[in-house]
């Protein structure tokens, strides 16, 4: 975890935008000796975001599974998909 002041990113911006850069870590910026802010790279936040997203669509999913929505196997999906393309060009 990398931890920078406020004074910091103020004086020298460059440095902490390298080293967001660099790591693909989110940098804590204090004020006062407490937790003010949370600075990262735009493709840090893009990649959490995503796999944020994507673990909310497995919860989501789990969560039909559990209260007895239909599931499929990767064969009955497959065999679906056939069909409907063998369908559509015929």
């Amino acid at each position: 975890m990398v931890i920078k002041s406020s004074t910091a990113l103020r004086s020298d911006y460059n440095s902490i935008s390298a080293l967001a850069h660099e790591t693909d870590e989110p940098i804590f910026i204090t004020k006062n000796g407490e937790g003010d802010l949370v600075v990262m790279s735009t493709d840090a936040y893009v990649g959490m975001t995503r796999a944020l997203n994507v673990r909310a669509k497995i919860l989501e999913a789990e969560a039909e599974r559990l209260t007895g929505a239909p599931t499929y196997s990767t064969d009955d999906i497959r065999s679906a998909l056939k069909r409907k393309y063998d369908h559509a060009r015929a």
